[in-house]
């Protein structure tokens, strides 16, 4: 786990998995919180969160591509619109993630 810090790919991926639990937590525990027990507080601070981790993966994103010469239309383009999907972001790291080679 530790070398995935060490590579902007692997920062993404750790971007990515962030981005798809917080989704997780706002889905099933911040959501029913709020409607079930009358309680926003969890939904109001992770919200924000979510949408700021979700924007930072998107930049990270986009910068790798340029960076190493990604093909928009086999690959840039699948990691964005996966990412608009719920947990699409696991998707994206299990398919395509890993079979990158950083250069």
């Amino acid at each position: 786990m530790l070398t995935l810090f060490k590579t902007k790919l692997g920062r993404i991926r750790i971007i990515g998995f962030l981005e798809g639990l917080s989704l997780l937590v706002l889905i099933f525990v911040a959501i029913p919180m709020k409607h079930l027990f009358h309680n926003p507080a969890l939904s109001k601070f992770l919200g924000p969160i979510h949408g700021a981790i979700f924007l930072v993966f998107v930049l990270n994103t986009m910068s790798l591509a340029i960076e190493q010469n990604w093909k928009f239309r086999t690959t840039t383009w699948k990691i964005i619109v996966a990412c608009f999907i719920p947990f699409g972001t696991f998707y994206i790291d299990y398919k395509i993630f890993k079979n990158i080679k950083e250069s």
